[in-house]
């Protein structure tokens, strides 16, 4: 079951406005120019669908604008102005109008019809399958394997190789959320129970910026994610990377970080090669290689993860990660340790 729902026209008419960058990697700062571009096969049908409800939009309201004006600079005949014609003169503007409107929707339903057949599946096998659970407020991310010790899990960051269609199965583990990467597919329903699918391709490496787009709570607003393009060998090198546990020197309690991260984060938190195998939240065995934290709110930085992890309900209230009240020293271990997840 599929819920592919595609941008409106009040919508569309909004983004005209937005400056047009020249690239994919610069366009990815602004979401909003999809509705000028596009960089896959299954964006690129959707974005002509929005040219044309864009289009039908301005021209329905300027005739609806010259007919109400008409209206309102028509006057009756001032030799006898309380007269009242007869009422039925109108009639046939109605029909007119009624008619032209049943053609024009008639039409849109095929249209719409026909790019949702062409979009609904890729014209070659899938180089890869993924599967992305939506929580709140953040995205898991698993990579299948036949080999379950290739299987790959990661958070909030889709890395794919350019030029070739990849398989998106969507879950949601808690409430609806809708996935949706404006410049590479339309929009897709993730709902608890049911197991959705969409796919994407991106022709240009790059990073393009996704978001859910299904009000999910308090911080529907800030459950971003970033779609990465690169070349095949460059998606080869960074699953490689991904597949390796963490390479840590240090992985007992007499290290005071590994012991404040064991205490106050592996209930949730996993990080392979280490006894942390928490399941409700990131996993973080590479966190230093993902360009952002939080679902996007935060440049991935030491300061920022910092702040993070202080004041994650004043950053992002109501989502599952605390605010913990830790020492100096306890911050400080903690955040040596955090440095060594490559």
């Amino acid at each position: 079951m599929k819920h592919n729902l595609y941008m409106t026209p009040f919508l569309v008419i909004s983004i005209t406005a937005i400056v047009v960058l020249p690239n994919a990697v610069q366009a990815s700062e602004a979401p909003l120019n999809y509705f000028l571009h596009s960089y896959g096969p299954a964006a690129k049908p959707t974005m002509y669908l929005g040219w044309v409800l864009a289009g039908l939009s301005v021209i329905i309201c300027i005739v609806i604008s010259l007919l109400l004006l008409t209206a309102i600079i028509r006057k009756r005949s001032r030799s006898d102005p309380y007269s009242i014609d007869r009422e039925g003169g109108g009639l046939l503007w109605i029909y007119i109008g009624t008619g032209i409107s049943t053609i024009i929707l008639f039409g849109l339903v095929i249209y719409s019809s026909m790019i949702l057949n062409q979009v609904a599946k890729p014209t070659q096998t899938p180089a890869l399958t993924v599967t992305v659970t939506g929580y709140d407020w953040w995205w898991k991310v698993e990579y299948e394997h036949d080999d379950p010790t290739q299987h790959i899990i990661t958070a909030n960051e889709l890395h794919i190789p350019v030029g070739l269609p990849v398989l998106i199965k969507l879950k949601s583990a808690d409430v609806i959320h809708a996935f949706w990467v404006p410049k590479l597919a339309g929009k897709t329903q993730m709902i608890p129970g049911l197991v959705n699918q969409q796919w994407i391709q991106a022709d240009m490496s790059g990073i393009y910026a996704g978001q859910c787009v299904q009000f999910c709570g308090a911080g529907h607003a800030h459950m971003g994610l970033e779609v990465i393009a690169k070349s095949p060998q460059e998606f080869e090198d960074w699953q490689n990377t991904q597949r390796k546990t963490a390479m840590l020197s240090f992985k007992t309690f007499e290290d005071p970080g590994y012991k404040v991260f064991m205490d106050q984060c592996a209930g949730c938190h996993t990080i392979r090669g280490t006894e942390a195998a928490g399941k409700h939240a990131p996993d973080l065995t590479h966190l230093n290689s993902r360009r952002k934290i939080a679902a996007g709110l935060l440049a991935n930085t030491p300061d920022h993860l910092k702040k993070w992890i202080m004041n994650a309900q004043e950053l992002k209230p109501g989502s599952r990660m605390p605010s913990f009240a830790l020492s100096n020293h306890e911050i400080a271990a903690l955040m040596l340790f955090l440095s060594n997840l490559d």
